[in-house]
């Protein structure tokens, strides 16, 4: 039995910090649910360090392999003559390795610390009750080693899960059958090249939070941010399995019982590139008092997985199914909250579940490609192009105009990020062009060539002064902007597009495109990265 409880010490997951003591009962309050770091005691602590240090050389070795192995082959080190020591060398060095970690289960099976822990975890895994479960949220630990709490399949057929969600596909011209084997055939490079490059470090460059290094120069920040959701907010940390078998780390704080008037709301927050729910977005609507729930791209802390856009959509989709299931939320209780990259998965959610309540999208834009054009030289367009459309395709307005739910969008006033010249040309936002294809789908008739014009000029307003000043240099009526579009929804209560506006005079209908354009978006006097005060987050209009 002794053996045994070491062996579970020496695979064991590392153990970050106690929450609180599993013996102890819940507070009713916020108060006094400080936690601790655990201390690990000095033999597990050096040889924690040693491996540490091994897995930090490991993934420089990994990213760094390529230039490596040339540089090797160059100077004639890839040889037998040369990798028969090299390789008597490695396994040296693995089997002290070996050893140390074996020292390391030791230190840790004489600390009654995790020796609590372990037991515990070991117990969860076998018999998975609600009691197990409340002890075991009382640690952070690995996240690969945390238990299932909710799967896609409890809800869907398994069957159905090898081919993911469904994502709008880019549309391909129509070619004859000869010319379309010769035309595979041409362009067989170029679809190598972008895979190599999709999977290499075009994946990375679009989400660096995915990147390992940088996540282990996050983790104590991380490490920071979920003790502080967790023991201040009363936070759970729940694992979903999606259907593609990607794990996915999600952070759930429950307001419904505090009495507030937005407790019964569940906000879903969708992080940005290099967001993560313990330090990103999720913060701004927990500070406004409504329930919250976010999650982690795949590849970002403890979620598994990469971040493409079908591996995001099937995890959005079983996060989803998680509030609905097993939380209790009706869909007309949620309102999805997005921050810039995480407006994809915003979109995606809205499209494929119409009844969600309202959309916030923060800092996002309309499509991934004018964007990748930016940082990328002119000569590499068709390349380009063909990437981003196959494998990183973050259609959002696409996916956005399949909505007809409230929508409210932020526009960052000085974004440096989600411009195509700079943050001092407000009107390279690509979130001015978010605004454009929404207002143009839903309201045609309104959105003509000189509407278009008009709000134009109201999103060359780089401050709420300039704002102000083109709306009533135009003199708009928002009392009779509102009695015009009631009185038209009341008579038909039809989806978008609406034919509003069709026999209007030009001057009405330049009234009606800036009132729309100003319920529609919001600016924020600010750059990309600020996060966004409670204040400045409100429930999208609604007429």
């Amino acid at each position: 039995m002794a053996g045994w409880m070491w062996l579970r010490c020496v695979l064991g997951p590392h153990l970050h910090r106690i929450h609180r003591s599993p013996d102890q009962s819940r507070p009713e309050g916020r108060s006094g649910r400080r936690g601790w770091s655990y201390q690990p005691r000095s033999l597990e602590k050096h040889t924690d360090s040693i491996l540490g240090w091994a897995s930090a050389l490991w993934s420089l070795s990994y990213y760094s392999s390529p230039l490596l192995l040339c540089y090797l082959y160059r100077k004639g080190y890839i040889c037998s003559s040369k990798l028969v020591p090299v390789s008597q060398y490695l396994g040296t060095v693995l089997v002290c390795l070996l050893g140390v970690a074996c020292l390391r289960g030791w230190g840790r099976w004489k600390n009654s610390e995790y020796l609590q822990f372990i037991t515990i975890l070991e117990e969860t895994k076998k018999n998975h009750t609600p009691a197990n479960k409340k002890k075991v949220r009382c640690y952070d630990f690995d996240f690969s080693f945390w238990p299932s709490d909710f799967s896609w399949t409890e809800v869907n057929n398994p069957k159905l899960s090898k081919a993911g969600v469904s994502l709008l596909k880019p549309e391909h011209r129509l070619r004859g059958a000869a010319d379309t084997v010769l035309n595979s055939v041409r362009t067989l490079p170029c679809h190598i090249i972008s895979f190599l490059i999709a999977h290499s470090f075009g994946r990375r460059m679009l989400y660096p939070g995915s990147v390992g290094l940088l996540q282990k120069a996050m983790r104590p920040m991380l490490q920071q941010g979920q003790a502080r959701l967790i023991e201040e907010f009363d936070g759970q940390r729940n694992k979903l399995v999606a259907c593609d078998g990607n794990e996915i780390d999600t952070m759930f704080v429950d307001r419904r019982r505090d009495g507030g008037p937005n407790g019964q709301t569940l906000v879903i927050c969708c992080e940005g590139n290099a967001g993560f729910y313990e330090v990103g977005c999720m913060n701004t609507p927990l500070e406004g008092g409504y329930s919250v729930l976010g999650w982690n791209h795949p590849g970002f802390g403890g979620s598994t997985g990469v971040p493409f856009p079908q591996n995001e959509a099937n995890a959005m989709d079983v996060v989803i199914q998680f509030a609905i299931h097993k939380l209790g939320f009706q869909l007309s209780d949620i309102v999805v909250y997005a921050w810039s990259i995480g407006g994809f998965t915003a979109s995606w959610a809205v499209m494929s579940y119409p009844e969600i309540q309202s959309l916030v999208l923060d800092a996002s834009f309309d499509d991934l490609l004018p964007l990748a054009l930016k940082v990328m030289p002119d000569s590499w367009r068709p390349l380009v192009q063909h990437t981003v459309r196959q494998y990183m395709n973050l259609n959002n307005a696409e996916q956005l105009l399949k909505y007809q739910g409230p929508v409210l969008l932020i526009r960052r006033t000085r974004d440096e990020i989600i411009t195509t010249t700079g943050p001092e040309d407000v009107m390279s936002n690509r979130g001015n062009d978010l605004l454009l294809k929404l207002l143009q789908f839903r309201y045609p008739k309104i959105m003509t060539d000189e509407g278009v014009r008009v709000v134009r000029q109201w999103l060359g307003s780089s401050n709420h002064l300039e704002e102000a000043s083109v709306y009533s240099g135009y003199e708009v009526d928002d009392d009779w902007c509102v009695s015009v579009l009631q009185s038209y929804q009341a008579d038909r209560d039809v989806l978008f597009p609406w034919s509003v506006g069709e026999d209007m005079t030009l001057e009405g209908r330049r009234q009606l495109a800036l009132f729309l354009a100003r319920k529609y978006m919001r600016n924020f006097e600010t750059t990309h990265c600020t996060p966004l005060p409670a204040s400045e987050f409100h429930s999208p209009w609604r007429l």
